[in-house]
């Protein structure tokens, strides 16, 4: 795959459940001295705070983890998961509205040497990058691509073919009451790489 060219950034400066959506099938890119690697997006989630109770600005909560929701659109908010890795998100909206995209899987397109030496697998495996930590791992995304934006070098994301999709309530979220069973997981249908398979 070549001619991978980042998004404008007007892409991004639509509510979360939009882009959610719009995302799959795009091509998440990353570049470092080890060299580059990108995989098709299959599997996201939408995050609409401050109303939305299972999003981390819910009630307009505004720390230094969640700063970045609330910039311009087009950036990446990173952050750690359950304490052990970390999880990829993308900023949506518009300034002080604190919206973001969680990318929950990709399914590997290019460097998948690189992955595979990252995730200690062969590149066969889905498991390489069918969850938010395990991608964050093979694309070596990380605490340094907090706050970046999606329209430089570093990582960003292209166009791409999108599939046939579905939607379901988003995972692990129990906490959150009502807004637990919206349906704002997006995903590929039949792709071996979305984290958690339909049950129907």
């Amino acid at each position: 795959m070549t001619g991978l060219v980042p998004l404008e950034v007007a892409f991004y400066a639509r509510r979360a459940l939009v882009v959610a959506e719009a995302l799959l099938g795009k091509v998440l890119v990353t570049t470092g001295p080890e060299g580059i690697t990108a995989g098709r997006i299959v599997e996201t989630e939408a995050y609409e705070g401050p109303a939305d109770l299972a999003a981390h600005s819910a009630g307009g909560r505004r720390t230094r983890r969640t700063e970045v929701m609330f910039g311009p659109p087009g950036r990446a908010y990173v952050y750690l998961l359950y304490g052990t890795s970390w999880a990829f998100n993308v900023v949506t909206s518009e300034p002080d509205v604190p919206h973001a995209v969680l990318v929950r899987a990709v399914e590997p397109v290019l460097g998948h040497d690189l992955m595979a030496k990252r995730r200690r697998m062969v590149q066969t495996r889905r498991e390489l990058t069918n969850g938010p930590g395990k991608l964050c791992q093979a694309l070596g995304l990380s605490r340094e691509h907090y706050g970046a934006s999606l329209a430089g070098d570093a990582v960003f994301i292209a166009d791409g073919p999108a599939g046939p999709t579905g939607q379901s309530a988003r995972i692990n979220i129990d906490y959150a009451g009502e807004w637990a069973k919206r349906p704002w997981r997006f995903y590929e249908r039949g792709n071996r790489y979305v984290s958690v398979q339909p049950r129907s």
